[in-house]
C-alpha cells in the first residue's frame, strides 16, 4: 500500500522498470474501484479506468504521469492508501477500446 501523496513518484518508477506484457493494478482500501496499467510496447501503455468512470486510453510514457494525476484525483477522491497490485503477464481481456492520447 502506498499512501496516496507519494504514490505518483512510487508508481512512476515502477512503471519505468515493468517488463513489456505486465500490469499493475491500482484499488481504493475498499477494493471497489480501480486503474489498470499495462505496458504494451516499449513506450505505450494500456490504462483501464474501472469506477466512477469506465474508460480506456493508450498513452506514452511521457503522458502517464498527467493522466495518472487526473485518475487518482478522480477515482480515489477520499483515499489517502493505495493498493498496489503487481500482474504479472496480462493479456489484453480487461481493455477494451482505448482511446489514444
Amino acid at each position: 500500500m502506498l499512501d496516496k501523496a507519494t504514490a505518483l513518484p512510487a508508481l512512476l518508477r515502477k512503471l519505468d522498470k515493468l517488463p513489456q506484457g505486465h500490469a499493475l493494478d491500482l484499488r481504493t482500501y475498499k477494493r471497489n474501484r480501480s486503474v489498470l496499467i499495462r505496458r504494451a510496447g516499449a513506450d505505450a501503455f494500456d490504462v483501464a479506468e474501472d469506477g466512477f468512470h469506465r474508460e480506456d486510453f493508450r498513452v506514452p510514457f511521457s503522458g502517464l504521469k498527467k493522466l495518472l494525476r487526473v485518475l487518482l484525483k478522480r477515482e480515489f477522491p477520499r483515499s489517502t492508501k493505495i493498493r498496489v497490485y503487481d500482474l504479472g503477464a496480462a493479456d489484453a481481456a480487461g481493455l477494451g477500446e482505448r482511446k489514444v492520447i
